[in-house]
């Protein structure tokens, strides 16, 4: 079942979103470049996003031949916000790609990921091998499964106002707040060159939210901000952030998976991002190619133009290969 959504985006080349039912929830998506059916190229966005954060990729995939699928994955716009926890978990997340490549009649595709978006690519190439032909993950490389639980881990190291720790230690908490706050956390999450200082006590999301003052420099303009805003005043965050709450889950379903990813792969790191760079990484993505940016978190927004030349060329590189 598919019903297409009447909805406004910016720029006027961004498709028009058609709300897909697949593996028992529905997913709005937003396709472009029908006519090159048959090289279907699957885009997943990270947090605190929407599919709209590949506005500048769309175009350039669509002329270079691809069909682009962008989904609103679960919890996100006008997407399925279910209201169990575990309803989130890379079981779930990667069921919802599986479904989507069958609603397109696709064996597999080309998967690009950024932020939680690679997350949920990686484990996708984990768990479904077989639906997944090439891999191109920004800013969050592969993690690495260790002995301890991932959140776990996390507290140990980082403790417990790390976001991703409150966000399982004390849920419905940061949530309130960045709903309080949607229009002032986004925009002031949303920028670039920020000025270095020391660690702030407290939940940096929460910090992020209370601001009055953003720091650095937007990454985005008003009319593409309120995209953002707008979806999220709509969806409200739970949802978004269940995907933090399921972790230690993902880390206890991976525990019997082949943990080496055999498919090419581009991975692409912004040189300014707190994400650290994965020196590991060939072990376990043995057939990956590694570039840096130099941009921050938000890489495909922040050098648009950049990003979409490195990708091109890396996925000419394959198909001539």
């Amino acid at each position: 079942m598919t019903n297409v959504i009447n909805s406004a985006f910016h720029p006027i080349n961004f498709p028009k979103p058609t709300l897909i039912s697949v593996n028992g929830i529905a997913l709005e998506v937003f396709e472009a470049g029908r006519q090159n059916a048959g090289k279907p190229i699957v885009l997943c966005h990270g947090w605190p996003e929407h599919a709209f954060s590949w506005r500048h990729q769309v175009p350039a995939l669509v002329a270079a031949g691809y069909q682009v699928i962008v989904p609103n994955q679960r919890g996100y716009g006008n997407s399925s916000c279910p209201t169990e926890v575990t309803d989130y978990d890379l079981e779930h997340l990667t069921g919802d790609l599986v479904a989507l490549l069958d609603h397109y009649g696709y064996q597999e595709a080309t998967f690009i990921g950024h932020d939680w978006g690679a997350m949920v690519v990686w484990g996708m190439t984990l768990l479904h091998p077989n639906r997944v032909n090439k891999v191109i993950n920004l800013s969050l490389p592969y993690q690495e499964r260790g002995e301890k639980p991932w959140i776990e881990f996390m507290e140990d190291v980082l403790g417990n106002d790390y976001y991703f720790v409150h966000f399982n230690r004390q849920p419905g908490i940061a949530d309130a707040v960045l709903e309080e706050n949607t229009s002032q956390f986004l925009r002031n999450l949303y920028r670039k060159n920020k000025p270095l200082r020391a660690p702030q006590p407290g939940m940096e999301m929460i910090n992020l939210a209370k601001a009055k003052t953003p720091l650095g420099e937007p990454i985005m303009n008003n009319s593409e901000l309120a995209v953002f805003v707008s979806a999220f005043e709509t969806s409200g965050f739970t949802g978004s952030i269940n995907w933090y709450r399921n972790l230690d889950r993902n880390w206890q379903l991976l525990a019997d998976v082949d943990p080496v990813i055999q498919q090419p792969t581009l991975m692409i790191y912004g040189n300014h991002d707190l994400i650290p760079k994965f020196e590991r990484l060939p072990e376990f993505v043995p057939k990956v190619e590694v570039i840096s940016l130099d941009c921050g978190h938000w890489i495909q927004q922040e050098l648009p133009e950049e990003t979409n030349r490195a990708i091109l060329k890396w996925l000419e590189q394959q198909e001539a290969s």
